[in-house]
């Protein structure tokens, strides 16, 4: 696999082996850490939403992985797409996958999930190596992680939209059982996506400051 210096901030088409998962790597110059995005049910490497987050963080300081969790012929199995567990263990391959690169090594690593891969980081964080330093959740699905948020150790953000009904609550049910440092925001406007104007934005503000603060 071609190892990528810390100059390099072109966003670069990767597969992580032995899988094959298919990835985009990039690290802006004087990177402080690197963040990687769990994706939801339906979504990848190529999600609009969160490339917009990632080209913002990059500008930010932080370096970017974003993963499909799931080959195309594992995609075509729906239970696939929402098995908790098995995403888990391929955030951690991801997370294995930058600490093996010479220019990543020493950094903080952190995860970005939205939906279902809110769940999948949570319990990645709390079951598998290596240690993660800060996880942000945007619209996502904490209450999937189960028995293993009262295990999370990493400090946690969850992020959800005011117009988001039910998944307040239950993001509201796995704030109580997580034990590490937290905080939960409501921004106000958004919905599940956070297609409404500004509310992108304002995820990208809060993110980014929960990772400068624990990315040491």
């Amino acid at each position: 696999m071609t190892q990528h210096v810390l100059e390099e901030i072109k966003p670069s088409e990767i597969e992580i082996t032995p899988v094959g998962l298919r990835a985009i790597f990039a690290v802006p110059p004087n990177a402080t850490g690197i963040v990687i995005f769990a994706h939801g049910s339906g979504s990848g490497r190529l999600s609009p939403r969160n490339n917009y987050v990632a080209s913002a963080l990059r500008d930010d300081g932080f370096g970017t992985l974003l993963i499909d969790l799931l080959t195309p012929a594992e995609e075509q199995d729906r239970a696939n797409v929402f098995d908790i567990g098995l995403l888990a263990s391929r955030l951690s391959m991801a997370a294995q996958w930058v600490r093996a690169q010479w220019s990543a090594a020493e950094m903080p690593i952190g995860y970005f999930g939205a939906s279902t891969g809110a769940g999948a980081a949570l319990v990645a964080a709390a079951r598998d190596e290596p240690e993660v330093a800060a996880i942000v959740s945007r619209g996502g699905r904490p209450d999937l992680a189960g028995a293993w948020l009262s295990n999370v150790q990493t400090p946690t953000l969850l992020l959800v939209g005011s117009r988001d009904g039910p998944v307040i609550g239950l993001n509201k049910q796995a704030f109580d059982a997580i034990p590490a440092p937290k905080r939960m925001t409501i921004i106000n406007g958004a919905g599940h996506l956070f297609e409404e104007p500004g509310t992108l934005e304002e995820v990208i503000v809060h993110a980014s400051a929960w990772f400068s603060a624990y990315f040491h």
